[in-house]
């Protein structure tokens, strides 16, 4: 399998599908002529022109209006976010339009459209620039959220998002477009709605998803070779709809969890997690569950403090030690 970049792979995923079907576009800020903030557009208005490819002015409410009206009349929009951040000035469009005009229409319109761009903090962009809105998203019915964390998943989960007729909220992890790994080749395809165990493990179920794995599979690792502690790391992958059977099989055979998150800890992704968890598992838990998430602070710009903001595989280890005893 080739090794591609985790940017490489969402190029190959837009450059596939917009080959194989004609009603896909992308649409945003500087995905054309710049080929795209975070150069994940690359080469694409060469190959399938400006038509396809389109520059839009810095106006997300309207872009995004645009792309939920070309998809109401049947084409497949995608529309790129320059960051996260700036898809707030567009939440009328996601919350109020996208998410709702399937239903409300007694299902006479499918909204087939993909909101994509990095998610979360970088490093040193400041509080208004580093913000995760996972919970936020998937707090709306109506709206699919994606959250890949490796090269191979980020291809093969927007590729089914593309293809999916409801909209769907991908979440790029800013600091991930460089990592690399190992890229299926072919039209590789991961469904939406199922997580993955990244590293097996008896002791405790490490849950994490995006930026977050990398953290927690060090930790993991850590813990296997200094405390000999057996950690089953699960990259959920999809936030919503949430592969709850995987999840609480895990818990089940663990009997114990950590839960790490890079968005901040009230009403987080972690709270519903724990939620479920102990409906679903409650039985067979051996010590309570416990959250690794962002510290419930704006993010800091000074470097230390941004980094004593975000989860840690420190602070992984040390939740693990401490629902396993091992203190």
């Amino acid at each position: 399998m080739p090794i591609l970049t985790y940017r490489d792979a969402l190029n190959d995923a837009l450059r596939e599908e917009m080959e194989r079907d004609p009603d896909v576009f992308l649409m945003g800020e500087e995905v054309a002529e710049y080929d795209g903030a975070y150069k994940v557009s690359r080469g694409l208005l060469e190959e399938f022109g400006d038509k396809r490819i389109v520059d839009t002015p810095i106006t997300e409410l309207g872009f995004t209006g645009i792309g939920v009206g070309a998809a109401m009349a049947g084409l497949r929009p995608v529309i790129e976010f320059m960051t996260f951040n700036f898809a707030l000035l567009a939440i009328d469009q996601i919350v109020n339009s996208a998410a709702k005009i399937s239903y409300m229409s007694g299902g006479q319109f499918r909204i087939p459209i993909v909101f994509r761009g990095p998610s979360g903090a970088a490093l040193q962009l400041g509080s208004q620039h580093s913000q995760a809105f996972d919970s936020w998203y998937a707090n709306v019915p109506g709206l699919k959220v994606v959250a890949p964390a490796t090269p191979a998943d980020a291809k093969g989960l927007l590729k089914s998002s593309i293809r999916d007729n409801n909209p769907v909220v991908f979440l790029e992890g800013e600091m991930l477009y460089n990592t690399k790994g190992e890229v299926p080749d072919g039209d590789h395809l991961v469904p939406i709605g199922r997580a993955d165990i990244k590293r097996e493990g008896s002791d405790v179920t490490i849950v994490c998803y995006a930026k977050t794995l990398a953290p927690a599979l060090k930790a993991a690792d850590t813990l296997a070779s200094d405390s000999g502690i057996s950690a089953e790391v699960i990259d959920l992958r999809t936030i919503r709809p949430l592969d709850t059977e995987a999840l609480v099989a895990s818990v089940r055979k663990t009997n114990r969890c950590v839960i790490v998150e890079e968005g901040w800890p009230f009403s987080g992704i972690g709270a519903q997690l724990v939620d479920t968890i102990q409906r679903e598992a409650f039985d067979h838990l051996d010590a309570p569950l416990l959250r690794v998430t962002g510290a419930d602070v704006p993010m800091p710009y000074n470097k230390k403090l941004e980094r004593a903001a975000k989860p840690t595989p420190q602070k992984v280890i040390e939740a693990v030690k401490q629902v396993t005893y091992s203190t």
